[in-house]
């Protein structure tokens, strides 16, 4: 049932509307209901899921007619600020969405009740007090007094306000006056690394924070002065119509606080005596951080603006001018991202000068950042000794020592791997600037011309403070981060700009002159012809793209072919070669195709290729078809299928086989060995076969839990991957480059495809379905028919691809969400099970034409470009209302909303070539309800153990107290009917990863020791007479050098430089999704984190064999491996914050074992 409620205030929230009714519903057993309240309108909505209880409410407070009279007949009446309130049953029904999200809500709580373990609360009781009255003590860092912690205050402004605990975070308001702007700080609960709280007698709050707080000036309400002035007299001011939110993001919450807020992550405040023992209840809230009771005193000492000038004035002194610029960027960087106080750093860098005056810039660099890594937090469990100079000097002389050891025997990586870049890092957040690095990255056009110079290039990335991407927030504003906190930059390409990340680069010797980004700019290429930002940019952008290699062409190999035109019937040309060309080089794959009938050395290009005019002879290579790439099915395009007629069962079939090879894992080591192995899940560190090993030899690696959980950690992600986004694996489907026919052999609606790997080859025939991700609209999937090419076809030397036909009225790729020959990849499916039953006609959008401005473009123009860029790329936010629409619409991805959304997000696709950006204002309209299938899942903590945490079934006991948190709205899901709806439920997580781990742990039996020591009275065993211990001090080396490569990789891939991933992810190399399938960045991450930690497996793999003298002696690297193995087991340290890594022993067991197996054989 609906309930219209009129004659509420225009200015009350939706969140204060339900506040106010809640009670009354309460009474009436009514605990779950959906409140709708436009905003600046005098009326809402109420849904109430049990028809006879909204039956009763309205008998209650319901007015059967209108007016006065009507009010008078009401039972019992509601007034709101002393005004009466109407209700009475709506003459629409009520959204049946809603109603579903309602009832998937109150069947989750029964179904949570029953999940409960026998004895344990049914509720989480929520503390009943969550706001309180605070003041600032200090803001600063925390350090020692003699040998008292304190707090070094460098605020000093103790400012009065008040405290509130929501749901996910803790916010502090301050308020100047009724008709001012108030002051906001927000600190997420998973942000705050430990808070402080002391006695009664001492009532102070000390939080430690991973992250800058999030600032927000907040406007007054509108209901606030002259309102309630003219209201108490019985006026009603005419109200401003405007919708823009009351709140803005800010840098800080003021001009001294801006000076601090990046670096000083330690916030005492003093709470009210009486309110210690209510603030200690909040233990009870889900997520809250551990409360840690203790003392913490209070100092001052010279401004913190004070300690970062004089650090950087004596970073650029001709005292210090031996220190090299990757030394002084490690030395700013334990200043900035808040390692050490700046005044420390200063006491450190004269010890420096005397003790490393000899030391190479590189290697003390290393040292510096292995350092930093290993500077503990002052807290409860340090003293003061552990930060006194001649500690921190000796902690980083060690780790000197250590880096000159592992440079003896180990390259740097980007010496082993040409294709490899070592750069700096910079992310920009609202608050701050935090400094990371350098880092192995792939090179692109300009770093392998500049290869030398790979240091004055820096990369930044403009981000939150938690190292994600600054969401949309419909509660504020983010005009002033955008246009007054991002500016400048030096290029960034395509795939950078959607990350949000750009180059700078500062100027050096060339030549015998200066430099400067311009003239790297301008040696690029002329595009002065370009009259428009974004498309500069873009091209500009292209000499930024990674590329692994490149290729010198002779001038005299190029040639200039004709684009491959037609005229459709209504009028528009249509391009069928759009970027792609033709070469004689077997070499060179990719949208340079091989065309066998080109005599010599010849590369041909077309005018749809020539983006710019360029000098340079040399070809990037970005990818190549060296094999076909497998075919996963994803939402969007189920969805698509789903409404062509493709039946649920196939889909849930699919899934399902899915799901039971995940199964079939963990029933024996083979099967997990073999998993891991088809995944590539530890190959470089021999993982797949360590398992099998262990098996022959009457071991189980489930025995280890680093083992047992890296295989339960693999496990999980891709059931992740299935129940969060539907990412199903496709046997009969693949994903290919595609190319034209430059033949003319092929006839419209004809493609050639034939693929090969390693064992067998396929050319396909007969009718397929081609599609291009991502897919929206109906039409993006499409017949085709697969066909053989005569034997002394040119075609036949193409492999790994798909050719489209070069004929007909439109080219086939631009029909698939618009694709082209640039380099786009196309999916082909061939499965009998997955073919629709009828089609649509392919969208034919309009291409806008780039903005253009009618003069040479600066700089300035395309950093304005950047920051537009960033602050209208709504295309996640446009997709996500695209699935929930054709979920809930009757024609599903055929609704005229859904065809309009498709086509927004086309053009959202192209903003970052034309420069226009989609008008939200077209946006069909829609609840903040959304299908089952969206909704997050449990958090996954990786700890001790992998953990699925149950999803808490909380009392809904919000309040006026509670604040409003930034990020997403609360949004309710119902149970979808649809395929995509199926495939979610068919899938429980919780109940499957129990399954798992219960089949992965041996039965219950003593273990008098670990499995490692069993591999090691193993190895003893077979190599008793072998002597080793000569190499002791080279596996102690071995190890020291993967173990820091481990911590470099677990804090280049985390989000945050504060924050670092877990060795199990690392080995695994995979993130695993917090709450749900893993994020877009983190599978980037995941791609970068799996190689580095391939490449140093595998190096280090290489020096346990061949030793420093490159020795191939199978007897020594016999020896050497048993003394790895010996030290990994037998000398494991904590790694400070890090804990203790184990993932060594396992490295070094698998080498040995191996090694092992060739002595006994």
């Amino acid at each position: 049932m609906e309930v219209f409620v009129r004659n509420l205030p225009e200015g009350a929230t939706e969140r204060q509307t339900r506040l106010y009714f809640k009670p009354y519903l309460s009474n009436l057993n009514i605990e779950v209901f959906h409140c709708l309240k436009p905003k600046n309108q005098r009326f809402a909505k109420i849904t109430i899921c049990d028809v006879a209880l909204g039956r009763k409410f309205l008998e209650l407070h319901g007015q059967a007619t209108p007016g006065r009279d009507g009010f008078r007949s009401v039972r019992q009446k509601l007034f709101h600020h002393g005004k009466p309130v109407n209700c009475s049953q709506s003459y629409n029904p009520p959204d049946p969405f809603v109603l579903k999200s309602l009832e998937r809500e109150e069947n989750d709580k029964t179904v949570a009740e029953l999940r409960r373990q026998p004895g344990t609360s049914k509720t989480v009781k929520q503390p009943t007090q969550r706001k309180f009255s605070c003041s600032i003590r200090a803001i600063g860092s925390m350090d020692y007094s003699g040998n008292d912690l304190v707090v070094v205050d460098h605020y000093q402004t103790h400012r009065g306000g008040t405290m509130k605990f929501g749901r996910r975070s803790v916010l502090v308001e301050f308020s100047v006056g009724p008709t001012l702007p108030s002051q906001q700080m927000e600190m997420p609960y998973n942000s705050i690394e430990s808070l402080l709280v002391g006695k009664s007698t001492h009532p102070y709050l000390t939080f430690s924070l991973g992250e800058a707080p999030r600032s927000f000036e907040k406007t007054p309400s509108p209901e606030d002065d002259l309102t309630h002035l003219l209201g108490s007299l019985g006026l009603r001011p005419q109200q401003s119509r405007q919708t823009s939110p009351m709140r803005r993001r800010t840098t800080a919450i003021d001009p001294l606080h801006q000076t601090i807020v990046a670096s000083c992550l330690c916030y005492s405040f003093r709470a009210i005596p009486g309110d210690m023992q209510a603030i200690l209840a909040l233990k009870r809230l889900p997520g809250f951080p551990n409360i840690v009771p203790c003392h913490v005193g209070y100092s001052t000492t010279a401004a913190f603006a004070t300690q970062m000038t004089q650090l950087n004035t004596a970073l650029s002194a001709t005292r210090y001018k031996g220190f090299s610029f990757e030394v002084k960027f490690q030395l700013q960087r334990l200043a900035q991202n808040g390692y050490l106080p700046p005044y420390r750093i200063l006491q450190l860098m004269q010890a420096m000068k005397r003790t490393f005056a000899d030391a190479e810039g590189p290697t003390l660099a290393s040292a510096l950042r292995r350092f930093s890594n290993q500077i503990p937090y002052p807290g409860p469990g340090t003293e003061a000794s552990d930060f006194s100079q001649d500690t921190l000097l000796e902690l980083l002389m060690e780790n000197y020592d250590h880096v000159v050891r592992d440079k003896e025997y180990a390259k740097d990586i980007t010496q082993q791997y040409e294709h490899l870049a070592s750069i700096h890092k910079a992310m920009v957040t609202p608050a701050g600037v935090y400094l990371s690095g350098p880092e192995p990255e792939v090179k692109n056009r300009v770093l392998r011309c500049y290869s030398a110079f790979s240091s004055y290039f820096l990369q930044v990335s403009f981000l939150d403070e938690d190292g994600e991407s600054i969401r949309y927030d419909r509660n504020s504003s983010l005009t002033e981060i955008y246009h007054e906190r991002f500016k400048k930059f030096l290029g960034f390409s395509h795939s950078s700009l959607r990350a949000q990340t750009c180059w700078f680069m500062a100027p050096f010797a060339w030549n015998g002159e200066l430099r400067f980004a311009r003239a790297v700019i301008k040696d690029l290429g002329d595009f002065s012809a370009i009259r428009s930002p974004a498309k500069c940019a873009a091209r500009i952008g292209q000499a930024f793209s990674q590329t692994f290699s490149s290729v010198n062409i002779s001038p005299e190999a190029f040639h200039i072919l004709p684009d491959v035109e037609q005229v459709d019937t209504s009028g528009h040309r249509r391009v069928f070669s759009d970027g792609v060309g033709t070469c004689s080089i077997s070499a060179t794959q990719g949208m340079i195709s091989l065309d066998r009938r080109l005599q010599g050395e010849a590369l041909c290009l077309r005018p749809s290729m020539i983006k710019f005019e360029a000098n340079s002879t040399e070809i990037e290579i970005c990818g190549a078809g060296f094999k076909p790439l497998p075919f996963y099915l994803n939402r969007q395009l189920i969805k698509i299928l789903e409404d062509l007629g493709v039946p649920d069962e196939a889909f849930l079939s699919l899934q399902e086989e899915a799901v039971e090879q995940l199964r079939i894992t963990a029933e024996n080591p083979i099967n997990a060995g073999y998993y891991l192995q088809r995944n590539l899940i530890g190959k470089s560190a021999r993982l797949p076969w360590l398992i099998r090993k262990l098996s022959y030899i009457g071991m189980l690696f489930s025995d280890d839990s680093f083992l047992r959980h890296t295989h339960e950690l693999a496990i999980l992600i891709q059931l992740r991957e299935l129940k969060y986004r539907s990412r199903i694996y496709v046997e009969h489907g693949m994903t290919l480059y595609g190319i034209m026919d430059e033949t003319n052999y092929l006839k419209e609606g004809q493609i050639y495809c034939s693929v090969q790997n390693e064992k067998t080859g396929l050319i396909l025939t007969g009718r397929v379905v081609i599609t291009r991700c991502p897919a929206l609209h109906p039409g993006d999937v499409q017949y085709v028919d697969a066909v053989d090419v005569p034997l002394d076809s040119p075609l036949r030397s193409l492999h790994n691809c798909v050719v489209f036909s070069s004929m007909g009225d439109r080219d086939l790729p631009s029909q698939l969400s618009g694709g082209d020959l640039d380099g786009d990849l196309y999916n082909i499916i061939y499965d009998d099970a997955l073919m629709p039953t009828h089609l649509s006609d392919p969208a034919d959008y309009p291409i806008a034409p780039a903005i253009d401005l009618g003069r040479e473009i600066t700089r300035l123009d395309m950093t304005d470009f950047f920051i537009q860029f960033m602050e209208n790329d709504q295309l996640a936010r446009l997709s996500i209302l695209h699935q929930t629409l054709a979920d809930q619409k009757e024609q599903g991805v055929f609704d005229p909303s859904c065809i309009l959304l498709a086509e927004m997000c086309s053009t959202a696709v192209d903003f970052s070539k034309t420069g226009i950006p989609v008008d939200l204002k077209l946006m069909p309209r829609s609840s903040n309800v959304r299908p089952d299938f969206q909704a997050p899942g449990p958090r996954v903590l990786v700890e001790n153990a992998i953990k699925i945490e149950e999803l808490e079934l909380q009392e809904d006991d919000e309040d006026e107290d509670e604040p409003e948190e930034s990020g997403p709205a609360a949004t309710r899901y119902y149970r979808s009917d649809k395929v995509l709806g199926k495939l979610y439920r068919a899938i429980d997580e919780q109940d499957f990863f129990t399954e798992i781990q219960r089949q992965s742990r041996s039965p219950s039996r003593p273990q008098s020791i670990s499995l490692a020591e069993k591999v090691w009275e193993y190895v003893r065993d077979k190599t008793a007479l072998i002597q080793y211990h000569h190499y002791l001090d080279f596996a102690r080396d071995v190890k020291k050098a993967y173990e820091q490569n481990m911590i470099d990789t677990m804090l280049e891939n985390s989000s945050h430089p504060m924050h670092f991933v877990s060795e199990v992810e690392v080995f695994a190399g995979a993130l695993i999704g917090k709450n749900g399938a893993q994020t877009k960045r983190q599978r980037e991450f995941s791609t970068s984190m799996k190689e580095k930690q391939d490449r140093d497996v595998a190096y280090t793999v290489q020096c346990i064999l061949q030793g420093e003298e490159q020795d191939i002696s199978q007897v020594e690297a016999l020896e050497r491996s048993v003394a790895c193995l010996d030290v990994a087991i037998h000398e494991q340290r904590t790694r400070g914050r890090f804990g203790r890594l184990v993932s060594f022993t396992w490295v070094a067991a698998a080498v040995c074992l191996k090694e092992v197996e060739k002595f006994v054989n």
